[in-house]
């Protein structure tokens, strides 16, 4: 039994359609290749400004961007996302291919009963766990560099795969406080019903005037209109 059906809408795949799919694939695939790419050069292009346990040497000062604001300070992460929990990268990897797998599980089987919004949350959600995931498989920590606060007020350092996890975050949160609008429309469900089986809106058979199908017209009680009576057939009294 395929899991693709044709229509007159966006053609199905299971619980989604192709273009809500492709757009989850594609924004998973963008945050993968911007978060890589932007590790390989950070790695490549500055020392290490931050301590860790993977790597053990001299540290260089953070080199400004936007000012103090804003700052690069590379560091070798092993932990969690912001560099919480300690050394636990072979766990978090486990973690990270089970909760990969239950995104997409979701967003197949289900994708279409939401709305857009959570499909775009989604797909930010998967590019942020396979991008660092990479990292820890290839690497065996995650590799960190964006540093912000002011003065001696700093956020944990992250990454872009970090960034897209909590923008990810944060739109789920907001769909699930102020409701996502999803419809069944979109997955695929039949429209409700009314009357005599029609869609909704569209009047049943026992609404639409004229004779009836049950007798003939000009029989009162076949439900049909009386026929008009001939003057040539009236009698005078």
């Amino acid at each position: 039994m395929s899991g693709v059906s044709a229509g007159t809408g966006p053609r199905r795949v299971v619980g989604t359609t192709w273009p809500r799919l492709l757009l989850f694939l594609g924004l998973g695939a963008v945050v993968v290749v911007a978060d890589q790419v932007s590790k390989a050069w950070v790695n490549a292009s500055f020392a290490l400004s931050r301590a860790s346990d993977v790597v053990a040497g001299p540290l260089a000062a953070p080199t400004p961007v936007l000012g103090d604001f804003v700052r690069i300070a590379k560091g070798y992460n092993n932990g969690a996302i912001f560099s919480l929990f300690g050394a636990s990268a072979s766990i978090f990897a486990v973690g990270s291919l089970i909760a990969i797998a239950a995104i997409v599980w979701f967003e197949v089987a289900r994708g279409g009963r939401t709305s857009w919004w959570v499909t775009v949350a989604l797909g930010l959600l998967l590019g942020g766990a396979t991008g660092n995931l990479i990292d820890r498989v290839r690497l065996g920590y995650v590799i960190d560099f964006v540093d912000m606060g002011i003065g001696t007020w700093r956020w944990y350092t992250f990454n872009v795969a970090d960034a897209s996890i909590s923008v990810s975050i944060v739109m789920l949160l907001l769909a699930g406080l102020v409701g996502d609008g999803g419809g069944a429309a979109d997955a695929g469900e039949p429209a409700r019903t009314g009357d005599g089986g029609a869609p909704s809106g569209v009047p049943g058979p026992d609404a639409v005037p004229g004779p009836r199908a049950g007798g003939p017209a000009g029989d009162p009680g076949a439900g049909g209109p009386e026929a008009p009576e001939s003057h040539a057939g009236r009698r005078s009294v």
